[in-house]
Parts: structure tokens; sequence; C-alpha cells
């Protein structure tokens, strides 16, 4: 079975732990923010397609929200199918935010991944890695040395998961390039934010610099190709 041939599945890392950078929110508000934040990216998933478009959609959520069972399904996975990645959750410089906020993804299952590619090469087959978590560029080297064709990356804190999310979403289910779809869906938070904050009279506000989307990889993706 050659790469094009594979099915393709899609792996969808979603812990939102309701936290918003900043401020301290009382558990129940945090809870709610938690609970509507994955429902509403569950619900673009559908809206947009993705059902449609990939053969396997796996998400993992709240207790499944871990390194352990990213591994696992990664792992399961990557043999039979070519594995695109979303991270839908926080993250700090070199970890992902796992389940409530107190189980971080970080080296330890970035060096069993590699382990598992350099035992057994077909084990498994990444393709792209969109991700919205704080310092996603920290990581999208990671993703690359497992074998990932693209990945992107905010460079600091990312304040604007929306609209990036649905614009990526919206454009890469259509099968619009991969880069072009990050610069779309970074380009539109942008535009709708910029509007919104006060921006200083002599450049951009640092939200915007902060939350900057840089696209790594070794070729650009479409969903239906490696590349175009």
């Amino acid at each position: 079975m050659t790469a094009s041939s594979k099915p393709i599945a899609l792996v969808v890392f979603l812990e939102n732990v309701g936290h918003i950078t900043g401020l301290t929110l009382p558990r129940w508000l945090m809870s709610v923010i938690d609970w509507t934040t994955e429902e509403y990216a569950k619900l673009m998933l559908r809206l947009y397609g993705a059902y449609r478009r990939y053969d396997r959609v796996i998400i993992l959520e709240d207790a499944a929200a871990t390194g352990a069972q990213l591994l696992t399904t990664l792992q399961t996975v990557g043999g039979t199918h070519t594995v695109d990645l979303l991270l839908l959750a926080h993250g700090q410089a070199g970890q992902i935010v796992g389940y409530r906020g107190q189980e971080m993804v970080g080296e330890a299952t970035f060096t069993a991944l590699r382990q598992l590619r350099a035992t057994a090469p077909g084990a498994l087959d990444l393709r792209a890695v969109y991700g919205l978590n704080c310092y996603g560029l920290s990581l999208a080297w990671q993703w690359l040395e497992l074998g990932a064709q693209a990945a992107n990356g905010a460079v600091g804190v990312n304040w604007f998961p929306e609209p990036s999310l649905s614009v990526f979403l919206r454009n890469w289910l259509a099968g619009e390039r991969y880069s072009v779809a990050v610069s779309r869906s970074n380009g539109a938070a942008n535009r709708w934010w910029g509007r919104i904050l006060r921006m200083p009279a002599d450049g951009e506000h640092p939200w915007i610099t902060s939350s900057r989307q840089i696209v790594v990889g070794q070729r650009d993706v479409t969903i239906d190709r490696r590349e175009r």
C-alpha cells in the first residue's frame, strides 16, 4: 500500500480546560467554557465536512487528552492510515496542555514517538499538523522530525482561536493547500481582532504579533494529496 493510496485519518487532541490567559475564573465558569468550546470545535468539524473528507476521525478529549493516549492512538492508526493531527488545546513552550491542565504532553511523548518511528518506520505516517496551542512553533520542528510534511505554530501566546479555527477548517476541508489555509486563517483573525483591539500608532498590537502563525514543512499538502 503506497502513501497516496492509504486512507486518511484525522486525530483531534481536544482539551480547552476552561482557562483564559490572564484571568482567574471560578471553577464552575471554567467548566462551562471548557464544555462550550469543545462542543463548538466538534460542531465546526461536522459543519465543514471533516467526517465526509476523512476515512476516520478520532477525537481525544477530556480524560483521553493525554500524552499516553496520543501515543497509543498515533501508533494504532499510523500504520494503516495517513494521519493529520489537529491540536485544539492550550500550550506552553515545548508542551501541549492536556487533561484538566494537569497533563502536560511534552518531551516524553515526543521521545516515544521518535523511538516508534525509528524502530518501525511504517508505523507512523503523519502528514499535516495544525495547532491553535500557544507557543506552537516550539513544537513544529518536532512534528517535522516525526515525518509530518507540514506544520504550523504561533510564535507566542495565541490570543485568537477564532476565527482562526473555522477559517482554517473551511479552507482545508474544501481542498485548499495547507499553507494557504493557515495564511487565510491567520489573516482573518488579524483583521477581525484588529478592528476590536486598540492598535498602537507605531505598529501592530502585541497580541497580533504573539499570535502570528508560522508554517514550516518539507512540502505543501492538501487533504487529497501530499503535494500540489
